[in-house]
């Protein structure tokens, strides 16, 4: 979504910057305890957060991000009161205060479902009415989680908010090449076999269904997502494209995972390789690809496109096929390995975007 004047109440770009900061711890110790579990030495700081690493990737860095780019979108100063909770709630879940924090997510949660339904009044689309059901999940997974529900109990409420904002955006951009009728009447099937998934999931046909819903998402977004027509294109057009189409497969390969195993099992090789390959492989891909776009819309800063963004990409996928080759093949040390080498390529494409910030600071400095 564009982003609005935040002269109608929203906040300037630098007052934006400490929500993001906010983010980006959730990013780092998440990452830190993600490692941790796989038994790779952290600080503690991380090492203790160890049991919340699913937690603190989807609430305490996506909740932010995607908050704090909605909340620019409308630009009304209230909706930044969701990327602000999430935020703390994070900095409550490292000091141990998981309890509190856990309430404050579901605020954060009802504030965006508050501000995607401002938008939805505003446009009545399907794209709007995804993004909403989208942020709809969030506050159901974080409910459920708040009440005692086990991480594993609630993440595909938590998948499912990722999952259908990022359908959502992408479906908002079809206006460009849009879908046919029969193609539009096949996304909102898809989006009650999901919702039917995600109701069921303490029944058995729960999560297959869920994992149909899925295969259906992607093999939908593979077939009429504008992507498949930029990829021909040169320079950030292709690279987004590129990130776009391998993070479908990965979507595709998730659901499919679900599917041969019957299920989510946690603990479960087909566990880690089914989670891994949506909420790394998908979602990270779509972060890099639009990243160039996200950061300029927040923080008024360009991101100048370069060969290189390529490298954290094509990293992020290599890790990943090694964890899923682990998983398959009951060698932990190739999970262990994949693991690391992922969180390597988000370090990579930090320091990639970050470069590029500066790059294209100093080609706007005066001579």
């Amino acid at each position: 979504m564009k982003s609005e004047a935040a002269g109608r109440g929203g906040l300037p770009p630098l007052a934006r910057t400490p929500l993001l900061i906010l983010g980006f711890i959730g990013l780092i110790v998440g990452v830190g305890a993600g490692l941790a579990r796989l038994g790779w030495h952290m600080p503690e700081l991380a090492a203790s957060a160890a049991a919340l690493h699913g937690p603190l990737m989807i609430c305490g860095f996506f909740g932010v991000v995607i908050s704090l780019e909605r909340a620019v979108a409308i630009g009304r100063l209230w909706a930044y009161a969701a990327p602000l909770l999430a935020g703390v709630g994070t900095v409550l879940v490292v000091h141990a205060a998981t309890s509190v924090a856990a309430w404050l997510y579901v605020a954060a949660s009802g504030v965006l479902l508050i501000a995607s339904l401002d938008i939805l009044n505003r446009q009545r689309a399907m794209f709007t009415l995804t993004i909403a059901l989208g942020a709809a999940c969030w506050c159901v997974g974080n409910a459920l989680w708040t009440a005692g529900a086990a991480t594993h109990e609630v993440v595909t409420w938590w998948l499912a908010f990722l999952i259908l904002t990022i359908a959502g955006e992408r479906l908002e951009l079809s206006r460009f090449l849009p879908p046919s009728r029969v193609a539009r009447n096949v996304f909102a099937l898809l989006l009650l076999v999901v919702g039917a998934g995600l109701l069921g999931a303490q029944r058995a046909w729960g999560t297959p269904v869920f994992a149909a819903g899925l295969l259906g998402l992607s093999l939908w977004l593979l077939k009429q997502d504008i992507a498949r027509r930029t990829v021909r294109k040169a320079g950030l057009t292709r690279f987004i494209a590129v990130c776009l189409l391998s993070g479908y497969v990965w979507l595709l390969l998730s659901g499919a995972i679900i599917l041969a195993a019957g299920g989510l099992a946690p603990g479960s090789p087909s566990y880690d390789a089914a989670l891994h390959a949506v909420a790394l492989g998908f979602v990270f891909s779509m972060v890099f690809g639009h990243a160039p776009i996200i950061f300029p819309a927040v923080l008024r800063v360009a991101v100048p496109y370069h060969a290189t963004f390529y490298l954290p990409l094509a990293l992020l996928h290599a890790s990943l096929m090694l964890r899923l080759a682990g998983d398959a093949a009951g060698q932990f040390e190739w999970t262990r390995a994949g693991g690391l080498a992922g969180a390597v390529a988000l370090l990579a494409f930090v320091i990639s975007t970050v470069s590029a910030v500066m790059r294209g600071r100093a080609a706007r400095a005066p001579d």
